[in-house]
């Protein structure tokens, strides 16, 4: 089958075998590039794997699901805390880094992977459900209240995540959006532009040391930032204001569950609820032999990508 794997800083589409062994097998419908993938393919790291964690499509009996794509070992303090996505494999246990994901045509998961979508939500869109997710996790965090202020810094998926995620029931959600795309995709979810004045929650989404200080610089004495960047390389702490406020930090990984209810099965729920998310997020689709055109799309954006998708 067909598979997308990053080989000396290039993406490349490669002829692998068939996935075989224990789990359930997903044919592919949908996987998004994400920024992380981005930065692991032109930094070069040496991934092993098929790339891709954004991940949907349908099993065999045609059923249409989303992927959460970890695979924790279940048994280290973490896991047994009930904390998976802090589990001690790390890396290892994720599909598309230590594993391999499914920018392919196939992918075998264990079956605690799987996301049952609802009706109205298609296994070509799906893929949303992962960065929903994201964000869904770093808010359930925080203490919102239906006139609570809050910011977004950095309006690429993730950001634009979270105003999904928040527009619906926070009165004032404003984002920080550099070009033009993210812009109108902002307003579209409901958010406002340019914050300005304090807030009393505000999300950093960029991870740079300047969105940092933005954070800072917007938040009101005693508020919380919550950190839903990866951030790649050290940043400047603006520890001055951050003290002088009594700011609170929160950093957020990945996503995980809260009682009984998973992150991801929230964002499948977002997506049936908000069934414009898909145009507002998904800006090209490509089929997987154009997986290099794509990388290119989605390193641009001030061409417009916001979230591309191959679909196998």
């Amino acid at each position: 089958m067909k598979a997308v794997r990053c080989c000396d800083k290039q993406v490349q589409v490669l002829d692998v075998p068939a996935p075989t062994g224990e789990g359930v097998t997903i044919n592919v419908r949908s996987a998004g590039i994400c920024g992380s993938d981005l930065h692991m393919v032109n930094a070069g790291f040496k991934l092993p794997s098929t790339l891709g964690h954004e991940v949907a499509g349908t099993l065999k009996d045609g059923r249409a699901v989303a992927l959460e794509p970890v695979a924790p070992c279940g048994h280290c303090d973490m896991c047994v805390r009930g904390n998976y996505e802090y589990c001690r494999l790390s890396a290892g246990m994720v599909y598309g880094i230590g594993r391999d994901g499914g920018m392919a045509e196939q992918i075998i998961v264990p079956e605690r992977s799987i996301v049952f979508l609802p009706n109205n939500v298609s296994a070509s869109d799906a893929c949303l459900v992962e960065p929903l997710a994201v964000a869904a996790h770093g808010i359930r965090m925080l203490d919102l209240k239906p006139d609570s202020r809050v910011a977004v810094i950095g309006a690429g998926a993730v950001g634009l995540a979270a105003a999904a995620v928040l527009t619906p029931f926070v009165a004032t959600v404003d984002i920080a959006a550099r070009h033009d795309a993210q812009k109108k995709a902002g307003e579209q979810l409901g958010a406002g532009l340019d914050p300005s004045g304090e807030y009393d929650f505000v999300l950093e989404c960029a991870g740079t040391s300047d969105a940092l200080a933005q954070a800072a610089r917007l938040s009101k004495p005693g508020a919380v930032i919550v950190l839903l960047a990866n951030y790649w390389e050290e940043v400047v702490f603006p520890g001055f204001e951050i003290c002088l406020k009594g700011l609170k930090l929160f950093a957020s990984y990945m996503y995980g569950r809260q009682g009984l209810v998973r992150d991801v099965e929230i964002a499948a729920q977002l997506l049936a609820q908000r069934p414009e998310l898909p145009d507002i997020f998904i800006t090209h689709r490509l089929p997987l032999d154009a997986a290099e055109e794509a990388f290119a799309i989605a390193g641009n954006r001030q061409a417009g990508a916001i979230k591309v998708v191959l679909e196998p």
